[in-house]
């Protein structure tokens, strides 16, 4: 049997060694995903859109405000500085008052300041404004990856974290369509089709924010939409994994503080391995409108929309199937790196290929590789951390992946107005998640735990 988000309930989920009542347990996870999955599913969309929807203004707006591919680069650049230096405080605060208040005062506040970008004149008002942007929406992400644990039992995560996850490319071929459709609005009412971009697609977060606090709850023992018993049962799936520390060790070992496991190796090489992975995400984020747009020749904004979406469904496919696939297998070491691979291989394709139509290949194996690391790469830091620190450790790694968001565009629009093309742009991504594939196979990643009640 089948839930309609992609929980499979057969005995083939687990090992066949499974006490009698986990078929119990899947169906909970089920209900848990029908009630949720579907909403946090939404607010990824509005939230992703209004951190990629700068991507395709560019098409318009650099040459609007005057601006150079370093210039441009730079905004992005400044936008992920704020994202890293506010992604920390804003899970210590969720942690303390709850996601319902803390993530719907988030998204009203980022929705306003998204829509605000539709006043910048200049490069200098860029900056400020997508700095503002980026305090605004830099709890989200770490605060729903933290807030997926509160629910998700770590045996159903890989799916959990896919079917949230695939917000990012849905986002992208909605994005890339319906975006290009917006910058035809260019001259109505006197603004330009850029400006009517961000406010089209600013306000919707402002809105779902109040949706926030009315229909989200802070964890399981307030869920009145779950029965008495289902609540017991998911609260034991939970408890389960709330042990004091991580690995086992010799009773006479003091235990870790907070600080010292926060800034052990192991979190170190999770954050090294996520910046190696995050600046191929940046890279399809930001970069491909334009790179499409320098192999499809003289196409229309709208063309180069309906073209830019290609990759972003096959991502979609490929993010559910993997995520399926890695829960069954119970395994995440390969079914992380594999895709990195995958992502390195497009990126090649796309930098050395003179054929269009493989160059576009190269992006569909690019971004199918990226998110599908993703959304398998979050289901492992916290195996690696205490319950105690696992609010900061997913903060902490996340913000310092993310570096390589705030590098890359800086990095990529400075090597496009070097070279004037994005191939040494490709290579820098696809030499960075070989790196990040290197990292990642000498982490201590255990086997996910079997799903049992």
């Amino acid at each position: 049997m089948r839930s309609r988000l992609g929980f499979v309930q057969t005995a083939n989920d687990a090992p066949a060694a499974q006490p009698s009542h986990s078929s119990e347990s899947r169906q909970i996870v089920a209900k848990v995903s029908r009630h949720l999955l579907w909403f946090l599913f939404l607010l990824f969309v509005v939230s992703f859109l209004d951190r990629i929807n700068i991507g395709f203004a560019a098409l318009t707006m650099m040459k609007d405000l005057g601006l150079s591919s370093t210039q441009f680069g730079l905004a992005t650049t400044l936008f992920y500085l704020a994202y890293i230096a506010c992604g920390v405080p804003s899970n210590i605060v969720l942690a303390r008052i709850g996601a319902r208040r803390w993530i719907g005062a988030l998204m009203i506040a980022w929705g306003l300041a998204s829509t605000a970008t539709m006043f910048a004149t200049d490069a200098r008002t860029l900056y400020w404004l997508r700095m503002l942007v980026g305090v605004t929406e830099a709890g989200f992400l770490p605060g729903m990856l933290l807030y997926l644990t509160f629910w998700f039992p770590a045996a159903y995560r890989a799916r959990a974290n896919a079917l949230f996850m695939i917000a990012m490319p849905v986002t992208a071929a909605f994005g890339s369509a319906i975006s290009g459709v917006i910058l035809g609005l260019d001259g109505v009412y006197g603004l330009k089709g850029w400006q009517w971009l961000f406010l089209l697609e600013g306000l919707p977060a402002a809105v779902l924010g109040l949706i926030v606090y009315f229909y989200l709850n802070d964890a399981p023992a307030q869920a009145r939409w779950l029965t008495p018993d289902e609540r017991n049962t998911l609260a034991r799936l939970l408890a389960a994994e709330h042990r004091p520390d991580p690995v086992p060790r010799a009773s006479a070992e003091k235990p870790r503080s907070l600080w010292s496991e926060l800034t052990s190796t192991t979190v170190l090489k999770f954050s090294l391995a996520y910046f190696c992975l995050v600046n191929s995400l940046a890279m399809v984020a930001v970069w491909t409108p334009l790179i499409v747009k320098s192999f499809a020749g003289g196409a229309s904004n709208t063309t180069i929309g309906l073209l830019a979406a290609i990759p972003q469904v096959c991502t979609i496919i490929g993010m559910i199937w993997w995520g399926r696939r890695s829960d069954r297998a119970q395994e995440r070491r390969w079914h992380t790196v594999l895709p990195m691979l995958c992502a390195a291989a497009g990126w090649l394709l796309t930098a050395w290929s003179p054929q269009p139509a493989i160059q576009l290949l190269g992006v569909c194996l690019a971004s199918t590789g990226a998110y599908t690391a993703m959304s398998i790469f979050w289901t492992t830091p916290d195996h690696a951390l205490s319950f105690a620190a696992r609010a900061l450790g997913i903060a902490v790694i996340n913000a310092t992946g993310n570096i390589g968001s705030a590098l890359n565009p800086l990095v990529v629009g400075w090597l496009k107005d070097m070279t004037h093309s994005f191939t040494t742009g490709l290579l820098y991504a696809a030499a960075l998640l070989v790196v990040g594939c290197a990292v990642f196979l000498v982490l201590p990643i255990p086997r996910a735990p079997k799903p049992a009640a």
